[in-house]
């Protein structure tokens, strides 16, 4: 293992050259227009593991393509499904980036371009450090098989019917996904849970055209006016989420899981300085790394009505509209959630406009076992790529496919992060520390290791 290990440190300027082609290539699964990019980012990483030696190939779906490749020669060890994914977030607001979004630059340790965690970095670490070992070796201590989609920020709509018209060939004992981060800068870890999801549109419809709001203003009522007393109620003052019924499903945490909280090195300071706010803010009653991990919650993600162009337009518009999402803990059903924001939304919108809610997709949220081999050779091979022992950690993000993994497949997900809560993931500038990076590279070989003892 260790002569694996310095090949692979010693291939290092390879690994970030391969990462640098791969993000040039950009694939955003929600842009139309750029559907043929998607379909090439898909084609390089069934194209990198074939030419590793895996049997790769790339199968059609209603939408983007997934690529499957697969190595299953060790006779009687067990087989791991390494899941990623190779779309990417819409770059907008382009003018906030200091280089192109998909021109990657390297300012000191960090590689910044869009994708470069989320998730194109992360994944090749895994398919870099497995592929190293086989190339080093001629062979694997176990069996692996990849499952890369083009899906993930859109809500990986076909992954599920996917995984069950290939639940043979997907078999597998045990998952791993690399699509989150470490604690902190030098405090590597593993995430232990995700929450779920619920996000949803609102619609809000008032006169059948925009109105000059001096002739029209306090005769016909104002969808923007309408929508922004609905949302603003939908929280009280201290951060609680109002809607009815909305927290009777919660599993709250056991005294226990608050001393595993209030255990991390967390500075509250910092946290609150690197976000340049005057003050946290959040559920009361709760610390800020529970309210991250541990609790559910209800964000405006997205508000549009009206003139919001340069200058003045005294306008009353014609509908407005807002983006919503709900995090979700367990034991939350993300169907009845659902239903119950729809339901609440709707009785608050006034007779004088008319309300539509839409859903667009969802997750459940995800505990995983902390008593297993898999999480204990994980944490061993995370101790020895990153030269320090990880912390279990909660993630307030979102994975769709942990939840389907285990309901289509019966297999647990190990979440290994090898990026940073600071990677700036869906925001502008984007980065991997490439450190990090190198570090997940070898993790990656050395959870071969252990998992095949």
């Amino acid at each position: 293992m260790h002569e694996i290990i310095e090949t692979l440190s010693g291939d290092r300027q390879q690994h970030i050259d391969r990462l640098v082609e791969w993000l040039r290539i950009p694939s955003i699964s929600t842009d139309r227009q750029r559907k043929g990019d998607v379909r090439r980012a898909g084609e390089w990483i069934m194209g990198e593991l074939a030419t590793s030696g895996f049997d790769a190939r790339l199968d059609e779906t209603e939408g983007h393509p997934v690529c499957f490749a697969s190595w299953t020669q060790a006779v009687g060890a067990p087989t791991v499904l390494i899941y990623g994914h190779y779309d990417v977030q819409p770059p907008e607001p382009l003018e906030l980036w200091r280089h192109g979004a998909f021109e990657p630059t390297i300012e000191g340790d960090d590689l910044i371009a869009r994708g470069a965690t989320d998730d194109k970095g992360q994944v090749l670490a895994l398919v870099r450090g497995v592929c190293g070992v086989l190339k080093h070796r001629g062979s694997l201590p176990v069996n692996i098989k990849f499952l890369i989609e083009g899906e993930e920020e859109i809500g990986s709509p076909n992954l599920a019917s996917y995984i069950k018209a290939h639940s043979k060939e997907l078999t597998a004992d045990v998952a791993v996904i690399s699509d989150c981060s470490q604690f902190a800068p030098g405090i590597p870890a593993i995430t232990v849970a995700l929450k779920g999801l619920v996000y949803l549109e609102v619609f809000v419809q008032g006169p059948n055209r925009d109105l000059h709001s001096g002739s029209f203003g306090g005769a016909v009522e104002n969808p923007a006016n309408a929508l922004t007393r609905i949302l603003g109620s939908l929280r009280d003052e201290e951060g609680r989420i109002t809607i009815p019924g909305f927290y009777d499903d919660v599993r709250d945490l056991t005294p226990e899981e608050r001393e595993d909280f209030a255990s991390l090195p967390f500075d509250e300071e910092a946290f609150r300085t690197d976000l340049d706010v005057p003050q946290v803010h959040g559920e009361a009653g709760w610390t800020t790394l529970e309210r991250k991990g541990a609790r559910p919650t209800l964000d405006i993600n997205g508000l549009l009505s009206g003139w919001t162009g340069e200058g003045a337009k005294t306008v009353l518009p014609a509908h407005a509209s807002a983006k919503l999402s709900m995090r979700l803990v367990p034991d939350q059903d993300p169907r009845v959630i659902e239903t119950l924001v729809s339901d609440h939304l709707r009785s608050l919108c006034p007779p004088s406009c008319t309300i539509e809610v839409s859903v667009h997709h969802g997750a459940e949220p995800v505990l995983v076992e902390r008593n297993s081999h898999w999480l204990e050779a994980a944490a061993v091979a995370v101790e020895k790529g990153f030269g320090k022992t990880p912390v279990f950690i909660r993630e307030g993000g979102s994975i769709p496919v942990v939840s389907d993994l285990k309901k289509i497949l019966g297999i647990d997900t190990i979440l290994l992060g090898l990026g940073l809560p600071d990677d700036n993931a869906h925001s502008p500038n984007e980065k991997f520390h490439l450190p990090d990076y190198q570090r997940g590279i070898e993790t990656a070989a050395w959870f071969l290791d252990e998992i095949s003892t």
